[in-house]
């Protein structure tokens, strides 16, 4: 099999006096294709569980046929090489098939939330210029109000519980998942079409150049971009993470967070076949769900985002799987900032590593985590250090030309194997952020002395007050020391004096409802932080709004 060897980072960098034990600086990569990946993975386990949805098991021999047979009905739907389908499903054997079917006839998965409203599918959907959707039949209704404004030739649906075991299925159905009544003829069944004959060609795919799928960021910063990833970049950032997670056949993998979103796509299924683990499916994050499962399957991985750890380490149940959550070893958080004290409180529980990793669409999308070998070389509150052949410093914020010394903030930018090609039909956007090789993300971070890089927060989330920086993470890392909060977020809100000034919104946990006030919280952080950075408000929650993959919004609490 090819290989390629990367140009490798300069042997100076001050990471490279904690790196992780066993892992090598650099890696000789498979020049391969996700699926061609999966095909040799079930040569070695044909017979393992590649997946697990609700008791039922998939085989790595019986993904290949039913990807293979998948890609077949495509290619009789006229699919051709470098067209576009939309995925919008949740956790499910079907988007695993999907998937792989769609990269096995050439095509370029786009990933689709299913909770999208019409207006966020209209422009994914056009942006796209997907040709068919695969989709579950809960969406039918709000792709079919859109369809006629896009290029969409064809519509597949299917149902949660069409994986599920028989009577479990037929309780969901009766209980909770009654399909909706779609006209005959109208939407093409996945369960038909994984029926069809394997496909019966070989496609010529080049790994390196060749996009596997656009991943649509989130709309932070504006409209959603299609940020371009090769299946080179996504295989090399499974075999980074397999290497920095110690991910191996023995592994069992508790795949929560959504595989539309390129975390838990590439942490929990992109890195299965280049490990031959075991991935335990649920299609979305609920705590009793996630306790279930833990106690029968014994999951040794957990990555997820920090409301994830909180809302399990809050809830009532908790003290009852206690002991079942200690089959847990590695947890990686990323997507948003994981709070210190959040950190080791999880750590006391279940007695697992947890470190904060770090990572963004573009860059397919793990760049740095902290060492997971040795808990000395663990620095909480920080993301870590860059993956082998990752390559990282802090520019100016102005320009983006001069580096900034260790301790100074300024933009992260990123260099590595992983790195997507841009952005689609954005050219200008593209010239922005990838410049001569480096990736610029748009986080103000800084690297301290050893090499290991903190996140200060996003560009847009500064709050200037009075001409002062703040960043809303430093006031939230305060705040979240105090026993009475579960969450909190900090924006900044109009002031006449100041121009802006922070305010706090806060969830309380349960035994502290109606005990504390907001002025508690607002004297509590005086002395630990500077005045200016003191929030000026708090209001009290019941909850905060977050992505689907639970990263808090600020943008909507400042809207």
């Amino acid at each position: 099999m090819e290989t390629f060897k990367c140009e490798p980072v300069p042997p100076d960098r001050p990471w490279f006096k904690f790196w992780p034990e066993g892992v090598p600086k650099s890696v000789e990569y498979p020049v391969i294709t996700l699926h061609e990946a999966l095909e040799e993975a079930a040569k070695k386990t044909p017979d393992k569980p590649l997946l697990i949805f609700f008791g039922k098991k998939i085989t790595y021999r019986q993904m290949v046929d039913l990807a293979s047979r998948f890609a077949g009905a495509l290619s009789n739907l006229g699919l051709k090489k470098g067209d576009r389908v939309a995925v919008v499903l949740p956790n499910t054997p079907q988007f695993m098939i999907a998937y792989y079917g769609i990269l096995k006839v050439g095509g370029i998965v786009v990933p689709v939330n299913p909770l999208y409203t019409e207006m966020e599918l209209e422009h994914v959907l056009k942006d796209s210029g997907a040709k068919i959707v695969v989709a579950l039949d809960m969406v039918y209704s709000r792709i079919k109000a859109v369809k006629d404004k896009t290029n969409i030739e064809h519509i597949i649906v299917t149902n949660l519980t069409e994986y599920m075991p028989a009577l479990l299925g037929f309780i969901a159905r009766l209980v909770k998942f009654k399909p909706p009544k779609i006209p005959p003829g109208e939407a093409l069944q996945f369960k038909d079409l994984v029926k069809s004959p394997p496909l019966d060609k070989k496609i010529e795919i080049d790994s390196r150049e060749d996009l596997a799928i656009l991943m649509y960021t989130g709309g932070t910063t504006g409209v959603p971009k299609g940020a371009m990833l090769t299946h080179f970049n996504l295989a090399v950032n499974a075999v980074q993470t397999k290497l920095v997670g110690y991910v191996d056949e023995n592994s069992i993998s508790l795949a929560v967070l959504p595989w539309f979103h390129v975390y838990g796509m590439t942490v929990t299924m992109n890195v299965a076949p280049f490990t031959n683990c075991t991935v335990i499916v649920l299609p979305k994050f609920d705590p009793k769900m996630v306790f279930d499962a833990v106690k029968k399957y014994k999951p040794t991985h957990f990555p997820a985002v920090a409301t994830m750890y909180i809302a399990l380490m809050n809830h009532p149940e908790m003290p009852k799987y206690k002991e079942y959550m200690r089959s847990i070893k590695y947890c990686i958080a990323g997507a948003m900032a994981l709070p210190v004290e959040v950190a080791k409180r999880w750590r006391e529980i279940t007695g697992a590593m947890i470190v904060e990793g770090y990572g963004l669409s573009e860059a397919s999308p793990v760049t740095h985590v902290n060492p997971l070998d040795d808990l000395s070389k663990v620095k909480y509150g920080s993301i870590g250090i860059p993956l082998p052949d990752t390559d990282a410093k802090i520019m100016d914020l102005e320009k983006g030309e001069k580096e900034m010394k260790p301790g100074e903030p300024g933009e992260l930018v990123v260099k590595g194997p992983q790195v997507g090609k841009g952005y689609w039909n954005m050219p200008e956007e593209t010239a922005k952020t990838f410049r001569n090789g480096w990736l610029y993300t748009g986080d103000v971070a800084y690297m301290d002395e050893e090499g290991y890089f903190y996140i200060v927060d996003r560009k847009k989330d500064m709050i200037n007050v009075g001409g002062l920086k703040v960043w809303p993470r430093e006031v939230e890392e305060v705040i979240y020391t105090h026993p009475a909060v579960k969450m909190a977020a900090v924006v900044g809100i109009k002031d006449e004096y100041y121009g802006e000034v922070p305010k706090a919104f806060v969830v309380l946990k349960g035994e502290y409802k109606d005990k504390v006030k907001p002025e508690e919280i607002i004297e509590y952080c005086k002395g630990k932080m500077a005045k200016y950075k003191i929030p000026r408000q708090v209001e009290f929650r019941d909850e905060l709004p977050t992505t689907i993959v639970g990263k808090v919004l600020r943008r909507k609490l400042k809207e």
